[in-house]
């Protein structure tokens, strides 16, 4: 893949997104030429400023897909293409009426995947983005009492779906967003037993996703609600609540797993990929920061070493992502490197 025209062309949905960014830029790396949905020309401008000598030499592109529920939404954006990473999902960690989100999920999903049928003439693989919610039950804790079940790649959130349907919008915030992804995923691999497409399909289920943004807000406000936890910390406001159980990978990783996704796209043939490297809480994140910012430490909020002297963050008692790193070749990004690469770029703010 030497020349423009020769490389290989893959579709990344959503492509303004916090983890689309970084896997746009994966897939640039890699030696791929990549086009990126968007919804409208302004959410456009940042990810082509970022990548701006992509733009310049015709390998990186972007379409505009306002509404990715309506019928045909992709068909021209898919044309020419050899694989589609389909990011474009509501997410939110704050959704309050799940009607909107579950219909953006799946029917955008099922959009995608018929555009995909219908025009990818030339289309080798298709990857969705699911999330770690749509196997685990996030807002369900195990029975006192019962046996610890490492989970992987085989299982699947049983009680988010249900929690939306009897509560609609008293249900949680996070059953409304696990119920969405849940349901796109079942809806992705319906699609692929009923069709039974050329192309092949895969998915890859990443826990919170931290580490460094590609695209810098103008303010630190505008920071991913993901990893702003990390700059709410180093700048010296009040620490927020670790957001569920602290489980997270590195968006790089997550980006490292799709090009995985296509370039072994037989390997990768109807198999999920748990991505998850490590569990911190946020006064982990404060110890960190306090022990490499020394500057900052009478600033960061958070007791003296409370959870720092263990450094492993280990996640083997409850998680099995071995084939996730056996797909990268390598291990996980750490959780001390992600977070201080994210502080690093939040400097800028200070």
């Amino acid at each position: 893949m030497s020349s423009t025209t020769s490389r290989e062309l893959v579709l990344v949905t959503g492509a303004n997104g916090f983890i689309a960014a970084r896997a746009i830029e994966a897939f640039l790396q890699a030696g791929y030429n990549v086009r990126g949905t968007v919804r409208s020309q302004k959410s456009g401008i940042a990810i082509q400023e970022v990548l701006k000598e992509y733009v310049d030499s015709g390998r990186f592109s972007v379409v505009l897909v306002p509404d990715i529920t309506q019928v045909g939404a992709f068909d021209d954006a898919v044309k020419g293409c050899h694989a589609i990473a389909h990011l474009a999902a509501p997410v939110s960690l704050s959704f309050k009426d799940p009607v909107p989100v579950l219909h953006g999920a799946i029917v955008g999903t099922q959009t995608l995947l018929n555009s995909a049928l219908a025009h990818g003439n030339n289309l080798k693989s298709v990857v969705l983005m699911s999330s770690i919610v749509a196997i685990i039950n996030p807002n369900a804790p195990p029975p006192p009492g019962s046996v610890p079940h490492v989970l992987s790649e085989a299982d699947w959130n049983t009680t988010s779906e249900d929690a939306v349907s009897k509560l609609g919008g008293n249900a949680a915030s996070i059953d409304i967003y696990a119920a969405s992804k849940t349901a796109a995923e079942k809806t992705f691999w319906k699609f692929r037993d009923e069709k039974k497409p050329g192309f092949t399909m895969s998915a890859v289920n990443p826990s919170l996703v931290g580490g460094p943004p590609l695209i810098m807000p103008e303010k630190a406000e505008g920071i991913n609600e993901t990893v702003i936890h990390i700059w709410t910390i180093l700048s010296g406001a009040e620490m927020p609540p670790t957001m569920g159980t602290g489980t997270m990978v590195d968006v790089r990783d997550v980006g490292r797993l799709l090009v995985f996704c296509v370039k072994e796209n037989e390997k990768a043939n109807g198999q999920r990929y748990l991505a998850a490297s490590a569990m911190g809480t946020n006064e982990a994140v404060a110890d960190i920061l306090k022990e490499n910012y020394p500057d900052r430490k009478d600033v960061i909020m958070g007791g003296e070493d409370k959870v720092w002297e263990d450094k492993d963050f280990d996640i083997s008692g409850g998680l099995d992502v071995s084939k996730a790193v056996a797909a990268m070749g390598r291990p996980f990004i750490g959780f001390k490197e992600s977070v201080l690469d994210a502080a690093k770029s939040f400097e800028q703010y200070l």
